[in-house]
């Protein structure tokens, strides 16, 4: 029987339960907690679209911000909303997660700063998804508050990946195994901006069992974010931010 093919984050698939080890292997996101916290002037009132796993709301809690975290995964919100139980009761009280789709926003409320983190636009096509996010940042931006949005960059999703058979990444689990993930299929359409990669999440048990594979596809759209932004009444803050090579932050200013 064919290994059925799920969407990247699904609550059926093991992206998410395995994005901690994922993004802590990443050296090319190394410095971006940093750059997120720069922005910020002072103690902020911060919105984070696609927090995830809430890597970056928490760590921006923890210097003293307020922050609410949206995403549209309920996978990755259990775990965020697990790592905020557990954090003092200070800054847990500065921090919220909640369910939600960038594209439709309606908080009924504004921010000093908000984050479009780790290719989170990129997961959805270059139209009115993004046309509607960056009138929705827009709406919820306080005058003078920045928008920042971490795009992918042209060049490395152009690049082919290891052949199929050699793994990108390895990690052993606790209580024995390890989990690694393959490539099985990559494409890049330069007239969509679109790349589309097959991913294969192997999860070896220690007690010698067959291994168990989760196929995943996980989609990426590039789009020059300026015209969206001056659509959306927000005007160019600053150069694009390079982050490890492989993306750039994009930072913006409601006037």
């Amino acid at each position: 029987m064919a290994q059925p093919t799920r969407p990247y984050y699904s609550s059926k698939g093991v992206s998410a339960v395995y994005y901690d080890l994922l993004t802590a292997a990443d050296k090319k996101l190394l410095g971006d907690l940093e750059v997120y916290a720069g922005l910020a002037n002072g103690p902020s009132q911060i919105l984070e679209l696609g927090a995830g796993t809430g890597r970056i709301a928490v760590d921006l809690a923890q210097r003293g911000h307020s922050v609410l975290g949206l995403d549209i995964a309920p996978a990755m919100l259990d775990q965020a909303e697990a790592k905020r139980k557990a954090l003092d009761p200070k800054t847990a009280a500065r921090l919220r997660f909640k369910l939600g789709d960038m594209a439709s926003l309606a908080l009924g409320e504004t921010f000093d700063l908000v984050l479009c983190t780790y290719f989170t636009l990129a997961h959805v096509p270059a139209g009115a998804a993004w046309k509607n996010t960056f009138k929705g940042v827009a709406k919820h931006l306080r005058p003078g508050g920045l928008a920042a949005f971490h795009l992918p960059v042209e060049e490395r999703m152009r690049e082919s990946p290891p052949p199929s058979d050699k793994p990108v990444f390895m990690h052993p689990l606790d209580g024995g195994g390890a989990v690694a993930l393959y490539i099985l299929e990559h494409s890049f359409n330069p007239k969509l901006g679109r790349m589309d990669l097959v991913m294969d999440f192997v999860t070896r048990p220690a007690s010698g069992a067959v291994a168990v594979h989760s196929h995943e596809r996980l989609t990426y759209y590039l789009a020059d974010p300026v015209p969206f932004a001056d659509a959306a009444g927000l005007e160019v803050a600053m150069a694009p931010i390079d982050v490890g090579g492989v993306g750039a932050i994009h930072v913006f200013r409601k006037p």
